[in-house]
């Protein structure tokens, strides 16, 4: 029988679990969705005490949404549907309390409609481009979902008087951020379509074809 040991570097690595940690967090912040809906709808939004619990869960699931991130990176924990799961959560979670705050009057439809047409253009724009490459995030988009979230934060809490009017004015830069972000998310799609390294050779191979087709 061979004792032949085998050479650890000539070993397939072992692929990341996808029941690790940061998907834990990612598996957490969805759950908390509906607990978070729960709280905030119990009695058509005027139990001040639910709204400060609703306000605490939707804290915690925001703040999964920082930390899983970080620790996939960390931890090379990053797994496809780490990929998938991390943009679902956070639109489900945001997505959730916007419609919820409209249904309870606490905050206009038009906004609610204008951010989440914005994320699901940009979702679009995401699957347009799939081929030529992925845009990372700017640091204008990172900002727009940490003013987002702290906009819906205090729309979520009881606040009255020049607390109630400081919320409006979170959630005012909240929307210039959100579409100023969805305008540069436009323009740097299209010009990856163009630049991409599969651009570039499609247009060579058009050019060859065109050149043939002359001689």
């Amino acid at each position: 029988m061979s004792n032949v040991v085998p050479d650890p570097a000539a070993s397939a690595p072992d692929p990341v679990r996808i029941l690790n940690l940061a998907n834990g967090l990612t598996i957490l912040r969805l759950a908390l969705v509906p607990v978070f809906a729960v709280f905030l709808l119990t009695g058509d939004g005027s139990d001040a005490t639910m709204r400060l619990v609703a306000a605490l869960v939707f804290a915690g699931a925001v703040i999964t949404d920082r930390f899983d991130g970080v620790i996939a990176r960390q931890r090379n924990l990053i797994t496809e549907f780490g990929k998938v799961a991390d943009p679902i959560a956070d639109k489900a979670l945001i997505g959730t309390a916007l419609v919820a705050l409209s249904l309870l009057d606490l905050l206009l439809w038009w906004v609610t409609i204008l951010i989440l047409f914005r994320e699901v253009a940009v979702t679009v724009l995401r699957f347009w481009v799939i081929r030529h490459g992925v845009i990372a995030a700017s640091r204008g988009g990172k900002l727009k979902t940490v003013v987002q979230a702290a906009a819906i934060g205090l729309y979520i809490l009881p606040l009255s008087g020049p607390l109630g009017t400081v919320r409006w004015w979170v959630m005012a830069l909240a929307l210039i951020l959100t579409v100023v972000t969805g305008i540069d998310y436009v323009v740097r799609a299209l010009r990856l379509r163009r630049t991409s390294a599969r651009a570039m050779q499609r247009a060579a191979e058009a050019r060859s074809q065109r050149t043939r087709e002359a001689t």
